[in-house]
């Protein structure tokens, strides 16, 4: 790719979804500093993600296009008058959600809730599919990432913008401890790196639920002891079988599906918790009489991503960790529709986008 200077350009190169199946990349313009906190960064690795496939699958048609993509790393280009932490030249991550993190609700860890946050692509705002993201709040939403790292490094560095940092507030939302039997219900990217983060956490048996059988050798290498390629009741079972009839201590529902949390409840332990973050698909939450006998809890959501970052970087840098692996396919910019369709049709698990 070709750096060209900021200002001088007549636009940039972005992904826009114009409607069901109909991603394109066009020439849109060039992002500006709009605020005194703004930054603006060269994309440098973006992605594909799961829950991208829902708009997809299901976008109204619209000729104008809307700005498609929220998870991105790359060098900062430009700051704003107000901006102080973050330098230019730096490279950086970027969750999936921007922040101020100074609110009461970031405060608190729950970036996501943010009184002044919003999403990529959405207000105004950037994708993360382009050449060049203006961010907002620069300083309380980009993490700086030390040195000038390999491509493999750089793909792990950027699952800390969302799929590892879901898969670990999946773990933590479960509660896993040291010792713990934690079973994973979905061999998705985010599925696998909850196995990952349940196996940093400490965790002696993780059980993954899932039937492709490349996504589950991943997982056995992420840190699962044993897979379960049956579904629904017969799932439910063998996890029973497994645990000698008990289920596990912490459950990382990771689909969204009404059946996964069903199935995730019932594999529950009693006075065990379920960690939800498979985005929802269904209005009403299964949970019976069964479970509130058996004291089984249902904890997590959206995952804070910033909340997490700096936590989980340094196992990243050091190569402890390498959640960076879930990417199977690399596609260059101009490749985008081809890798949401690669992922839609299950020929890719997550496709890594290099400008």
């Amino acid at each position: 790719m070709v750096h060209r200077r900021r200002g001088y350009a007549a636009g940039m190169r972005a992904t826009l979804i114009h409607g069901k199946h109909d991603v394109r990349v066009s020439e849109v313009p060039d992002p500006t500093i709009r605020d005194d906190t703004d930054a603006i960064v060269r994309v440098v690795r973006s992605c594909i993600c799961g829950s991208d496939l829902w708009p997809y699958n299901s976008a109204e048609p619209d000729e104008a296009g809307d700005r498609i993509g929220h998870e991105f790393l790359g060098v900062v280009e430009e700051v704003g008058s107000g901006v102080t932490r973050t330098r230019k030249g730096e490279l950086v991550v970027a969750p999936f959600v921007w922040a101020d993190n100074t609110c009461d609700f970031c405060r608190e860890g729950l970036q996501t809730s943010c009184r002044n946050g919003g999403g990529w692509g959405a207000d105004g705002t950037d994708g993360g599919q382009g050449e060049y993201v203006r961010v907002p709040f620069a300083d309380g939403v980009l993490v700086g990432l030390p040195g000038e790292p390999d491509d493999a490094l750089l793909a792990s560095m950027l699952t800390l913008s969302d799929v590892f940092s879901t898969g670990h507030h999946a773990a933590v939302s479960a509660g896993v401890r040291e010792g713990d039997t934690v079973a994973v219900v979905g061999d998705g990217a985010v599925g696998l790196s909850g196995v990952l983060a349940a196996n940093r956490l400490g965790a002696e048996r993780i059980i993954l639920l899932g039937r492709h059988v490349d996504r589950t050798d991943l997982g056995r290498e992420f840190g699962a002891t044993d897979v379960v390629a049956e579904r629904g009741d017969e799932g439910i079972e063998r996890v029973r079988e497994l645990t000698g009839g008990d289920g596990a201590h912490a459950v990382l529902e990771c689909v969204g599906f009404g059946e996964a949390l069903r199935t995730a409840i019932e594999i529950t332990r009693d006075g065990g918790t379920v960690g939800r973050v498979g985005v929802s698909q269904y209005s009403d939450v299964p949970l019976g009489v069964g479970s509130f006998m058996r004291n089984v809890g249902i904890n997590g959501g959206v995952a804070p991503a910033r909340a997490y970052i700096e936590e989980l970087l340094p196992d990243v840098l050091e190569g402890r960790v390498q959640p960076g692996k879930v990417f199977d396919r690399t596609v260059g910019l101009d490749e985008v529709p081809d890798g949401y369709r690669a992922m839609n049709e299950r020929e890719a698990l997550k496709v890594l986008v290099a400008p």
